[in-house]
């Protein structure tokens, strides 16, 4: 027996004399029908047969501007338009062939999932009410429109994020993201602008720049007097021999610079009030120049103020390199706490002391050490404390260019400590000559038997040693 959704479907299709005439009618005669039926009406018709769905999925004009929001009636006062505050579009495999998209929104997210290039949506440039607009594109991605129309909108837009940006016809930005076009733009993320060279952003009202995964980057400028957050990760191109960086953000706060390739010029100037910083660099083949060595001076040296600083992604390693001039970055006077993360070896002792000589104020060091296979980690011989070792030796060396450190350094906490020579020597120096050191913390892992005995036998001598000469706290974990 039919039920009565079943009836109306087939009356609706149907007619009266049970032929489905309207479902032979060409996709674009039934497209031009259903565009004078609201948006909700449309999408209801997919239910009817696989044939509508596909009317439904394919359909060019999309206006939500009819779909009035949770909670409000649908007698609106005259001239009045329903305002929806926030909504979530995703465009499916079919969908690159929309033509229109109309809303009236505070928030859009929209995530394009097709076969083919997509547009960046025109309505979204005018629309007077839009807050928040992201656009999220999976394989091919989007393309922008032309420079000309771009720069006539986004007049509303506090927040922007679009990615997998195709930028191949439009390798330069340099006047899109100015003042003019985005007067009110706080927050703006790019990811995966391919074919991006150079990128210019200078909005004076804002305050959050996220920019990832722009390998094929030449250039980047950034000005802002509101600037408080800037993350630049996975950028540049690391073949470009001519790459180059213009920072300029009194407010800046914190600053995140994380795998990217280090750049032939590094311009950073009036980051007066960076509190908080993280910073990496991607290495490509040891490529230690004196030129790139040089930027990364310029680009620590801007953010001399830091109170806390982290260092990865082979940052030791570029400040061991015997190219590197150390008399050129500014010490960090205002330094509390630095994090390093490096592959505790030999070869970097030079750019570990040299860290640490620029950082006289430090209250808190957290080395994490890299337990990498080609990273050399000899293990610690119990003779060697009564003959010092090589890496004892260069500590030791270093303990008058050092006395301001262990005249302030408090607190000490190692990961990744394996009781090896390199680590148990620093451990050791910073024992018998911390002056100010209240505690030592050492994170080690897991080991099997025959190990835990010798790590027992390490353990308890350091134990010892910590108790003839230094009157800080040492805990292993």
């Amino acid at each position: 027996m039919e039920t009565r959704s079943a009836k109306r479907k087939k009356y609706w299709l149907e007619g009266e004399n049970g032929i489905d005439r309207i479902s032979d009618l060409p996709d674009a005669v039934l497209h031009q029908i259903l565009f004078h039926l609201p948006i909700k009406s449309i999408a209801q018709t997919s239910v009817l047969s696989k044939r509508w769905r596909s009317l439904w999925i394919s359909f060019p004009d999309l206006d939500f501007t009819s779909i009035n929001p949770i909670g409000v009636a649908s007698t609106n006062a005259p001239n009045t338009k329903p305002s929806i505050k926030n909504k979530r579009l995703l465009l499916c495999p079919h969908s690159f062939s929309v033509k229109r998209l109309d809303f009236i929104s505070q928030e859009l997210d929209v995530e394009v999932a097709t076969d083919d290039y997509f547009n960046f949506p025109r309505s979204v440039l005018t629309s007077e009410s839009l807050r928040v607009f992201k656009l999220r594109s999976r394989y091919p991605g989007f393309r922008l429109l032309p420079p000309s129309v771009m720069k006539g909108g986004f007049q509303s837009l506090h927040t922007l994020s679009l990615s997998l940006v195709i930028l191949y016809d439009q390798p330069t930005l340099s006047d899109l993201f100015t003042d003019s076009s985005f007067p009110r733009l706080k927050k703006l993320n790019l990811d995966a602008c391919f074919g991006l060279k150079q990128l210019k952003v200078s909005c004076l009202a804002l305050e959050e720049f996220t920019l990832e995964n722009c390998f094929q980057l030449h250039g980047l400028d950034v000005s802002g007097a509101k600037l408080k957050t800037l993350q630049v990760a996975s950028c540049f191109d690391a073949y470009c021999d001519k790459s180059w960086v213009k920072i300029n953000a009194p407010s800046l706060r914190v600053m995140v610079w994380e795998y990217n390739a280090i750049t032939e010029n590094s311009s950073l100037e009036n980051l007066v009030s960076a509190h908080e910083a993280s910073i990496g660099f991607f290495v490509l083949n040891e490529d230690f120049s004196v030129t790139k060595l040089r930027s990364v001076s310029n680009l620590l040296s801007a953010l001399s103020r830091l109170h806390t600083l982290t260092l990865e992604g082979q940052c030791v390693e570029v400040l061991s390199s015997r190219n590197y001039i150390t008399n050129l970055m500014h010490p960090f006077d205002q330094l509390k706490s630095l994090e390093l993360q490096t592959g505790f070896n030999k070869h970097n002792l030079p750019g570990l002391a040299y860290l640490f000589k620029c950082s006289p104020a430090l209250h808190t060091l957290i080395l994490k050490i890299l337990n990498d296979y080609k990273i050399e980690r000899r293990k610690w011989n119990k003779d060697l404390w009564d003959m010092p070792s090589s890496e004892e030796q260069f500590w030791e060396s270093q303990s008058q260019a050092l006395k301001p450190l262990l005249n302030n350094l408090s607190v000490v906490k190692i990961h990744g400590f394996l009781e090896c020579e390199n680590e148990v020597s620093l451990a050791k120096f910073l024992l018998k000559h911390g002056k100010a050191l209240q505690e030592m913390t050492l994170f080690s892992g897991h080991c099997n038997y025959r190990d835990s005995l010798r790590r027992q036998k390490i353990r308890s001598q350091m134990m010892g040693f910590s108790r003839a000469s230094s009157n800080a706290k040492i805990e292993f974990l």
